[in-house]
């Protein structure tokens, strides 16, 4: 049998963990995490790692892999995945990635181009005017210049819309023309599933999950990476909406709903990313059956 990835995407909150770790358990395996954030030993309330349980139940590659003082990016994550996969079939005919960061999952699927270099001025202009305009004006123009990416890009992160900008003030082209141009062509089998849920339903889980994320400890959790807090792991959802209540610009329960609100815009932007890409095939997490039967039939 050809060697065989199983990609299990979609939005946050939906429940991939739980069923990577029942295909992998089917299929006496082990899961690559495919979550930009998970890597990070010091990050695990507001990442929604898998819990203790699950990361027993099965082999787990690119959780607790890395420090908040390294930087990962997508290059770095597809030969590193890559590798991961190349052990796995070492000893198994199929491995199981599961994640959200459609990016990293793009780029172990298809390869990465490499990025253009950017001037340093550029690089500076555009931090200055991040410093001097915030968030806000990072957004509207990458909007106005560079739709179709702002369309699908993590708007709350400002280091990814810099870098997006960046890419439009030194090439006059959108990043995205610099991740699509050449299609690598892998030596094993990928088999691609989406999940999702009814959009109340949903919401419900991104609620419940922030709710418990609070509960957990997330506010302690923050306050202990706060050293890190450029880090472009930490200028996500979830820790720039508590910095900003540690900072005194919000009051907890405005960081909570801000982070609920976030998130949910997030999770639409995941599955916008996944839904561009035909080779999915979508199902609802609860219809684990139908999944399975799906896999076996790809597999056969």
């Amino acid at each position: 049998m050809q060697k065989t990835i199983i990609i299990i995407a979609g939005p946050t909150a939906s429940g991939k963990t739980a069923l990577s770790v029942k295909m992998a358990q089917l299929f006496n395996t082990a899961v690559i995490s495919a979550d930009s954030r998970q890597c990070y030993r010091e990050i695990s309330i507001g990442t929604a790692k898998p819990s203790p349980e699950e990361l027993s139940a099965v082999p787990h590659y690119f959780i607790n892999s890395h420090s908040i003082r390294e930087e990962v990016n997508a290059g770095i994550y597809e030969k590193l995945a890559l590798q991961y996969a190349a052990a796995i079939f070492e000893q198994h005919d199929v491995a199981v990635m599961c994640g959200g960061t459609g990016l990293y999952i793009r780029a172990f699927a298809e390869g990465i181009d490499d990025m253009p270099d950017i001037s340093p001025g550029i690089r500076a202009h555009l931090n200055e005017q991040y410093a001097l305009h915030g968030l806000h004006w990072l957004q509207q123009q990458l909007q106005e210049r560079d739709p179709g990416f702002y369309a699908t890009a993590e708007i709350q992160n400002p280091q990814r819309l810099i870098r997006a900008l960046e890419v439009l003030e030194a090439t006059g082209k959108s990043i995205t023309a610099f991740r699509s141009a050449t299609r690598v062509q892998r030596d094993f089998n990928i088999i691609k599933i989406g999940i999702t849920l009814p959009k109340e339903l949903l919401h419900h889980n991104i609620h419940y999950r922030v709710d418990q994320m609070i509960a957990a400890g997330l506010v302690e959790e923050v306050r202990a990476v706060n050293p890190y807090r450029e880090h472009n792991a930490l200028r996500t959802v979830g820790y720039q909406e508590i910095f900003q209540f540690l900072d005194g610009h919000l009051s907890l329960e405005q960081a909570i709903e801000d982070i609920k609100t976030h998130t949910r815009q997030y999770a639409k932007r995941q599955l916008t990313w996944f839904r561009k890409d035909k080779a999915f095939q979508w199902f609802d997490p609860r219809d684990t059956g139908n999944i399975l039967e799906y896999v076996q039939q790809k597999l056969q």
